[in-house]
């Protein structure tokens, strides 16, 4: 889950609510670039985070009993597969964007552990060999995944609210087309993005917030009773040419 803290205590974003927030950011792809199979991509974007555990281990708390952000949670192979498992139920298109993210993720830990770099290995393997069946290229594929990975960033800086103030710019990363594209917010609250890659000249994404007042927990379980109760609300941020 994302945690940002607040003055009152923390927000708190589920992995599945950014996702569908980065469906949101590519539905408004302009049509001229968006990839084959349309659907389908929408859909392994807005599941990319299915199969997400976040109750395993100790991984729900910090050490200070803090509800732990999900940057600060090790890579465990068992939620990896299980992320693998999900998306290979809904077809081989979502499977393979999800196994790229996957690649793309951790393929950095490559050379640390023999099992995981078995992982890694399977992933590549099974990419090359979906890309076969479903008979697209492997630039087609990586400029369908770019997209995915782009609407990820994009989730991810709104979700952590990682806008720079004073209406500084901040890098996204490149898209589909290799161009690298920078977000900035007005001092009135809209968002710009250039250079504009979206269909139409305005649009709003939302997402939905729980907030929790209490700043420490005792363990997982008192930290997810509390998640149950917590309030929830919606935040949205409008983007604009």
């Amino acid at each position: 889950m994302i945690v940002n803290m607040i003055p009152e205590g923390w927000e708190v974003i589920y992995q599945q609510a950014h996702a569908l927030l980065a469906m949101q950011v590519a539905f408004a792809w302009r049509t001229a670039d968006r990839p084959e199979r349309w659907v389908d991509t929408l859909a392994a974007i807005a599941q990319h985070d299915d199969g997400q555990r976040f109750w395993a281990g100790n991984i729900g708390l910090t050490p200070a009993g803090a509800p732990a952000n999900f940057t600060m949670l090790p890579f465990s192979l068992e939620q990896a597969t299980q992320v693998m498992t999900e998306a290979r139920y809904q077809g081989r298109w979502r499977a393979m964007l999800t196994s790229m993210h996957l690649s793309f993720l951790y393929e950095e830990l490559r050379g640390q552990n023999a099992t995981t770099d078995a992982f890694l290995d399977e992933q590549l393997e099974n990419q090359k060999h979906w890309r076969q069946e479903l008979k697209v290229n492997k630039k087609k594929a990586q400029q369908a995944y770019d997209l995915m990975q782009w609407c990820d960033r994009f989730s991810l800086i709104l979700c952590r609210s990682q806008l720079p103030e004073a209406e500084r710019t901040l890098e996204v990363s490149k898209g589909p087309d290799g161009v690298q594209y920078h977000v900035i917010q007005q001092k009135d609250g809209l968002i710009r993005v250039n250079p504009w890659p979206f269909e139409p000249k305005r649009f709003i994404v939302s997402v939905e917030v729980s907030y929790l007042t209490q700043l420490q927990f005792t363990d997982e379980a008192e930290l997810t009773s509390a998640l149950i109760k917590a309030p929830i609300r919606t935040k949205s941020w409008e983007i604009c040419r």
